[in-house]
């Protein structure tokens, strides 16, 4: 039985992250075993480690948590429905020579 419930959702933003090639697969590999999205996949996969560690939860609830520094480069949609750079615009658009892997 998978371990993540995938579902329709909330409101989305895109991010440009870096993992490891192995990662990638591997998420390519279970959304394909899920039938769904990779960015679901991840999605519900960093829902489900918040939510299940403890000591992260007891961080959330300390003064601390509200002043960590955004370090996730988010591309907020705009009002016509395209992608457009946040307040921390460094995003771009990646060239699918960028996200491809084997």
């Amino acid at each position: 039985m998978p371990l993540l419930e995938i579902a329709e959702t909330r409101r989305y933003v895109s991010a440009m992250i870096r993992i490891e090639d192995t990662t990638a697969r591997r998420i390519d590999q279970y959304a394909a075993f899920m039938k769904t999205t990779a960015d679901e996949v991840v999605d519900k996969a960093l829902s489900y480690v918040f939510a299940k560690d403890k000591d992260f939860q007891e961080f959330l609830d300390s003064p601390q948590s509200a002043h960590v520094r955004q370090s996730l480069r988010v591309r907020q949609p705009s009002q016509n429905g395209t992608a457009s750079n946040g307040a921390h615009g460094s995003a771009k658009t990646p060239k699918s020579s960028e996200v491809a892997h084997d």
